[in-house]
């Protein structure tokens, strides 16, 4: 499993500079780059429940392998209409949307799948490990690759994506189901029944979440943050360039020091949790998140800024694999793949309705006033869901 997420990270990592450059080279339109990005977060918003249900109906390491033989298959063709030089934005639309559906299964069934091959108490360090697989493929060393196989030729990440998606279905088939954590008699009332729609079982996920209040919260959690977080970073590049005064090569910098942060985060994380509990993290990371968008509004040193981005993304990564690890501790093993969805669909709607928000906020009011609403609407946040996450420590 670990390997197989290194793999397509690294090739997702790729395309995260390679898909807006090629976007941008066919046409420089602001509006079709950004028209790229959300096309890719809309299957999170339109299939994240369907794909939960899915995945609890069907065997999940069969998901997993078809939907990245489907991202490969799809990859492979875009790399092909690209190198004809016959490219223009609908295909590349189309073949984005497609990645984002089978993103949706792939990451849900990733998920779901953990708690069958990982020990109980291991979980949450097991998550570590993929977030720093995260950390360091998606974001350090995929975006630059990505970048320089683009510049030699167009087509070349793509179809590295396309081979690296098509290798990991091989190593996705050996992965072998060891003993689950999940306790004999939990969740078998809860998995889907012989007849029923994948309405009925969407409704059934939706309706466990609502009566979890550990799973009720997280939820809400990821929801505000997203929310209020993506709103500042909706204009992250203007940050940089008016408040901070950052060159081009500075603002790359300053976007890699919150990966840089991510990777301290995941080494950090087993030490936190045995010493600290799950609970008091995810508390004191509200309280450590509504400080840095405060510390942000506050600050015109570029290097402060950085240091600042660093404690930021080690502490995503601390607060993520947290919630991850409680999320799959609360919830019986056959509504994995539905409460990933709802999870999911809380995650993703927040940050694409904040990103939308952030920007007519900043157009509209004022270039800082992002980050200020977010220290605040995290801040309130922290308080409100002091309480409710102290249930998390019982796990």
């Amino acid at each position: 499993m670990w390997c197989a997420s290194a793999l397509t990270n690294l090739g997702d990592g790729a395309l995260v500079a390679a898909g807006p450059l090629l976007v941008a080279s066919l046409s420089p339109s602001p509006v079709a780059v950004s028209a790229a990005a959300a096309v890719q977060t809309l299957p999170h918003l339109l299939f994240s429940l369907t794909s939960g249900a899915l995945v609890d109906r069907l065997p999940r390491r069969g998901v997993l392998a078809a939907a990245n033989l489907a991202r490969g298959a799809v990859l492979a063709l875009l790399a092909a209409v690209v190198l004809s030089d016959r490219t223009s934005l609908w295909p590349v639309y189309s073949a984005v949307f497609v990645l984002g559906v089978g993103e949706t299964l792939a990451d849900t069934a990733y998920g779901s799948l953990l708690p069958s091959v990982v020990h109980r108490d291991a979980l949450g360090r097991a998550n570590a490990r993929l977030a720093l697989t995260f950390s360091l493929s998606n974001q350090l060393l995929g975006p630059p690759l990505g970048a320089l196989m683009f510049a030699a030729l167009w087509a070349l990440p793509f179809g590295f994506d396309a081979l690296v998606h098509l290798v990991s279905v091989l190593v996705v088939l050996r992965i072998r189901s060891g003993r689950s954590v999940r306790s004999a008699d939990s969740g078998a009332e809860d998995g889907p029944e012989a007849g029923t729609t994948l309405r009925a079982e969407i409704a059934r996920g939706l309706s466990f979440v609502r009566g979890v209040p550990g799973l009720r919260t997280l939820c809400g959690c990821i929801l505000v943050m997203n929310l209020a977080g993506v709103g500042a970073f909706a204009i992250w590049v203007l940050y940089a360039r008016e408040h901070l005064g950052l060159s081009d090569t500075g603002f790359g910098l300053f976007v890699a020091a919150g990966a840089v942060g991510g990777v301290l985060g995941s080494q950090l994380y087993g030490w936190l949790e045995a010493r600290l509990g799950r609970a008091l993290l995810l508390r004191w990371g509200l309280v450590v998140e509504a400080a840095t968008y405060l510390a942000l509004a506050l600050t015109t040193n570029g290097l402060a800024a950085g240091l600042v981005m660093v404690l930021f993304g080690a502490h995503t990564v601390v607060w993520g694999t947290a919630a991850t690890t409680v999320r799959q501790r609360l919830t019986p093993d056959r509504l994995l793949g539905r409460v990933g969805g709802v999870y999911r669909l809380a995650d993703l709607g927040g940050a694409a309705l904040g990103a939308v928000v952030g920007g007519l906020v900043a157009e509209h009011v004022a270039l800082l006033a992002p980050f200020w609403v977010a220290a605040a609407s995290v801040g309130l946040l922290a308080v409100v869901a002091w309480r409710p996450l102290v249930t998390t420590e019982r796990l």
